[in-house]
């Protein structure tokens, strides 16, 4: 194994390992200063994060808003003091080593004014800002005027093409390093493209040589990429190390570190973790941003593809096959499918999936009456956590602030259900984003006996090799 050394990143020296951001209130100010004491660069989800009373107990995130605007002011503010909160803890338990960065998503509600507010409350605290999820193009102008780096979280040279063509050239003594985001393999938000097939992913070298190519073009050789997303062992990636095609390389963890000790997910959460197989983590589109996403396949996601099966599509009148009259809702308006589908509706019925709900796509799901409540409640509570979001049909750009769609019942209310289970919600009932190779903690030897290591444990182990 090729020994691990130091690299550039941000201006200064550093382990070439990065933890990766996992929001809502996953990667906190904890986990972060923890990596980055060890050498690293720690990184703190600023998605929501929490914030702390005068007892150092979190601050529930409750909205008393009459509106979803007013809502999502509350979010934001929220959001601001949590981001803040987060930064001072890992500045804290950094004591002064490794670097700090602050990861937002470029589509969640409010997240430039979130990301301003919290560089201007942690004034110093914080070294970079990392930034996927969409295409952030203001992220060089942001990082420019607080004075820190930027790092850009991309799929394809192309994506990184757009971006450096609209904006980051304007500020390229900021760019502190482009995140190369494999889309089949990390966990979270996946950034695949339409031309892109979910079901056979690409070797990741070729596309990361494409991406140095690239930016060798626009002078940014000496720049490092950092490989996210299916990264166990170095020594599975030696040949990344001090390979002068690739140029400088870091490689990121966002999955391993959620079974530290400084990790704040529940513990139940971390031995849930020890027992996944191949195959336990779903890439599926069900997610209210309408991008690919990586999560534990449990009874959550079931649900949701059982919900997305239970689907027939309509006409308003009888058009070509669609002759069977059908009534929906508590009017019974008369819609038209087959007869083919509505001998499926019918079975769906007799399983007590009774309530019809309508997709912006001229289709029909069926559910049972409790879950349509609990569907119907859940988007007219929406605080506007994204910048536009389909289930509940919210847009923060005015004047109407919707998306001019009809709302989605087939996606889930994502603030709500990653609030809840890193709050010790039930596992089972709520959204677990893992990366694809979650399942290796359970044959890891280094997780021998149910072994939970400290984040510089971790650290020093990756430093291994193995």
């Amino acid at each position: 194994m090729k020994a691990i050394n130091a690299i550039r990143m941000g201006g200064v020296e550093v382990l070439p390992l990065v933890e990766g951001g996992k929001g809502v209130s996953v990667s906190n100010g904890a986990s972060c200063g923890a990596w980055a004491s060890a050498g690293g660069v720690g990184t703190f989800s600023a998605v929501n994060a929490d914030s702390y009373d005068a007892e150092g107990r979190v601050i529930q995130q409750i909205y008393r808003g009459a509106t979803r605007r007013e809502r999502h002011e509350e979010l934001v503010q929220y959001g601001i003091a949590g981001g803040i909160a987060q930064a001072r803890e890992a500045h804290e338990r950094s004591g002064g080593k490794g670097r700090i960065h602050a990861n937002i998503l470029w589509e969640m509600g409010g997240a430039e004014r979130v990301i301003r507010g919290v560089l201007e409350g942690a004034r110093g605290l914080i070294h970079g800002i990392t930034c996927g999820a969409g295409m952030p193009y203001r992220l060089s102008e942001i990082a420019r005027e607080f004075g820190v780096h930027y790092y850009p979280i991309v799929s394809s040279a192309r994506a990184f093409g757009a971006l450096w063509k609209r904006s980051y050239h304007k500020a390229k003594d900021w760019l502190g390093g482009v995140v190369y985001e494999d889309p089949w393999l990390a966990g979270g938000h996946n950034g695949l493209s339409n031309s892109e097939d979910p079901t056979k992913p690409e070797d990741p070298y070729p596309r990361v040589l494409k991406l140095r190519q690239q930016m060798r073009e626009l002078g940014l050789g000496d720049v490092p990429i950092i490989m996210a997303g299916g990264v166990w062992w170095l020594e599975e990636w030696e040949d990344w190390i001090d390979n002068p095609e690739l140029g400088p390389v870091a490689f990121q963890f966002g999955t391993r570190p959620l079974l530290t000790q400084e990790s704040p997910i529940s513990d139940a959460w971390k031995q849930r973790l020890l027992t996944l197989k191949a195959g336990d983590v779903l890439l599926q589109r069900f997610s209210p941003t309408g991008f690919y996403s990586s999560a534990i396949r449990n009874d959550f996601l079931r649900e949701l593809e059982e919900r997305n099966e239970r689907q027939v599509a309509y006409t308003a009148e009888p058009i070509g096959d669609h002759v069977a009259e059908y009534a929906v809702g508590p009017r019974k308006r008369k819609v038209w499918l087959t007869a083919h589908d509505l001998a499926r509706v019918q079975q769906f019925e007799v399983e007590g999936f009774t309530e019809a709900m309508r997709t912006p796509d001229n289709t029909l799901i069926f559910v049972t009456p409790e879950k349509s409540r609990e569907i119907v409640k859940d988007q007219v509570d929406c605080m506007g956590c994204l910048s536009a979001c389909r289930f509940s049909n919210w847009s923060q750009h005015g004047p109407d602030y919707d998306n001019g769609k009809k709302a989605d019942p087939r996606s889930f209310c994502i603030q709500k259900t990653l609030q809840d289970v890193a709050h010790d919600g039930a596992l089972e009932n709520n959204l677990m984003f893992a990366g694809h190779n979650a399942f290796r903690f359970g044959s890891d030897p280094f997780y021998s006996n149910g072994f939970i290591p400290t984040a510089k444990q971790l650290v020093e182990r990756i430093l291994t090799g193995r």
